[in-house]
């Protein structure tokens, strides 16, 4: 089984790669998805989260405010920090649990993980390739305020909130840049993704 690890800052492009992989074959284990899942109502991070910040970010339907709460770790780095602290947890165990059983099921395919923030436990070390995606700080942020309907100050905090592109790029075995157009990327994917699955097969052969 070969695992992918893609990752790289908000707008620039590693969902689109992800999405190419999937075309392409891939199993995609999307962290985001998981991190909406596991904070569901009742569910553990869900519980977590409420006893950390209280009911009042909660909506009448019991499920988070996330609007308000995003609004909140933004103005506070603790407060960040506490609530990604909890969702990792949940989000990493989840990870294990689908890897471990593709292993035992014998999976021999490619598993992509989808995942916006690169800790060390659970992606770059369950990652046999680390690819991390960069765009141009100008092209995000119009993407951002076209695709999510951000202003630009909104857009250019979310991005100061993550990694830098260099930081992202000092853990990356490949790193594609994203500055064409959605044909340009799918080239360049496909070609990185053949010779990624030749030298492997190689080296298992």
């Amino acid at each position: 089984m070969l695992v992918i690890g893609v990752t790289g800052g908000i707008g620039a492009g590693k969902s689109s790669v992800s999405a190419i992989l999937k075309e392409l074959g891939a199993i995609v284990i999307d962290a985001d998805l998981i991190a909406r899942q596991v904070v569901e109502p009742y569910k553990p991070a869900w519980l977590e989260i409420k006893e950390a910040f209280g009911e009042d970010f909660l909506l009448d339907d019991n499920s988070l405010d996330r609007k308000r709460l995003a609004d909140e770790v933004f103005l506070s780095k603790e407060k960040k920090h506490i609530l990604e602290k909890i969702i990792h947890k949940e989000v990493l165990a989840v990870i294990k649990e689908k890897l471990a059983a593709m292993r035992e099921y014998g999976y021999k395919g490619t598993v992509v993980l989808d995942v916006p923030i690169p800790v060390k436990e659970g992606f770059l070390d369950a990652a046999d390739k680390v690819w991390v995606v960069v765009s141009d700080d100008e092209i995000r942020i119009k993407r951002l305020m076209k695709r999510r309907n951000m202003s630009r100050e909104d857009a250019e905090a979310r991005m100061s909130s993550q990694l830098t592109q260099d930081e992202y790029k000092a853990l990356a075995h490949e790193v594609i840049v994203n500055n064409g157009s959605k044909e340009e990327l799918e080239k360049n994917v496909k070609e990185l993704y053949n010779r990624l699955l030749a030298d492997f097969e190689a080296a298992y052969s």
